[in-house]
């Protein structure tokens, strides 16, 4: 009777694992319990505790497998679908240069409109224009300078005309310039950016009209002062300068004076060097219908210098022992220059210096022929070779 009791109650337990199971988990087999015979079903069913659990396990795991699967075959769709739109977009752009042309410039062109307001390529040919304003106008900028450094030279014809250069050289690239700008502005939509460029270009200009005037203003003041400045009225073999000091030994040099003269033919010897042995050491003379010459150790250049029109003229002459070369300015402007004048010939020291005539002898055998009729000012010797910048400051 307890067997039969016992056979039910496994009978029993292997319905319950088989209804339990009904899905299909693999190969089952079947467990026994023995159950007393007052004991529950269900606290039998508990006790294969230790089964239960590895299964609930297994259950978990397969839906949380199955939930990865279905999220990784979305995600391929999803990969799909961009990749789809990706290569409809690459043909598009192939197809319409426009619109890859709007893409690049980092905008999109609006329908009807043949504008692009925020592509780098419109602000190219602007920024070439600036690019090339700037140039121009620092190479302007520089002669200007240079013009405001001479402007306390004369109003001579060639200042003058130097001023007329730069001032119509402003004219004609204010209006390609602004005419330029305006194109850009017209058929590119020009940005935010190039407006204010605009604004600095129009300022630059207007501030170098202005500087202009003022030089143009202050011509009256383009003359020495009247200190450390001679007078010659008269040629004749008296009327001259010595100066007290000796020159050094020098393998370079820069000679600057102020000169005024209408004397013809020749304004004569503005100042001469003599050293024992050598009275031609140094030498600057404008003889008879011959054209100015600069003498060293009786070697000779022709300088380019025209000053004998009865107005004030600032010239400047160097030269360096190395080769030879010499360079000559007049109103601050270069006019000549050369190489082989007396090269590797120191100018010699314990010599004598004298404005106003030339020397035949050390310190003395004047020719009023050759003296030096007009105006001499600020007359300076320096032994190194200046730069313009330091010359004419």
């Amino acid at each position: 009777m307890l067997a039969g009791r016992a056979a039910r109650t496994c009978a029993l337990l292997a319905l319950c694992l088989l209804g339990a199971g009904a899905q299909d988990f693999g190969p089952t087999r079947f467990i026994c319990t023995s159950v007393p015979v007052d004991a529950d079903m269900c606290a039998a069913s508990v006790a294969a505790g230790g089964a239960e659990e590895l299964r609930s396990s297994v259950l978990q795991l397969r839906e949380t497998v199955l939930q990865q699967k279905e999220t990784i075959l979305s995600q391929k769709e999803t990969i799909r679908e961009l990749t789809a739109k990706l290569g409809r977009c690459e043909s598009q752009s192939t197809l319409d240069p426009g619109a890859g042309e709007a893409r690049a410039g980092g905008g999109r062109k609006q329908p009807g409109s043949g504008k692009n307001t925020m592509g780098d390529l419109s602000r190219t040919p602007a920024a070439e224009t600036l690019s090339q304003l700037g140039q121009t106008l620092q190479s302007l900028k520089t002669r200007l300078e240079n013009l405001e450094q001479y402007s306390r030279l004369n109003s001579s014809s060639q200042t003058n005309s130097l001023k007329d250069l730069l001032q119509s050289k402003i004219d004609e690239l204010e209006r390609q310039v602004l005419s330029r700008v305006n194109t850009l502005e017209e058929g590119k939509g020009g940005p935010r950016n190039d407006t204010e460029e605009r604004v600095k270009i129009e300022t630059a200009l207007t501030s170098l009209h202005q500087r202009i005037s003022e030089l143009e203003k202050g011509q009256k003041d383009n003359r020495p002062g009247d200190k450390f400045q001679l007078t010659f009225p008269l040629r004749t073999n008296y009327m001259y300068a010595k100066v007290k000091k000796s020159l050094p030994e020098m393998y370079a040099f820069t000679v600057c004076m102020w000169l005024k003269s209408s004397a013809a033919p020749g304004v004569g010897t503005p100042f001469s060097y003599a050293v024992p042995g050598q009275a031609n050491e140094l030498v600057l003379i404008e003889w008879g219908n011959n054209p100015m010459e600069i003498l060293i150790n009786d070697k000779v250049a022709k300088l380019p210098f025209v000053i004998n029109d009865g107005k004030w003229h600032h010239i400047c002459v160097t030269w360096t022992t190395r080769d030879g070369v010499w360079e000559a300015y007049q109103d601050g402007t270069q006019g000549g220059s050369g190489e082989n004048l007396a090269p590797y010939h120191p100018i010699k020291p314990q010599g004598v210096l004298v404005l106003g005539q030339e020397q035949d002898t050390l310190g003395g055998g004047f020719d009023a022929t050759q003296a030096f009729v007009g105006e001499l000012a600020h007359f300076n010797i320096w032994d190194r070779k200046l730069t313009p910048g330091e010359a004419f400051s």
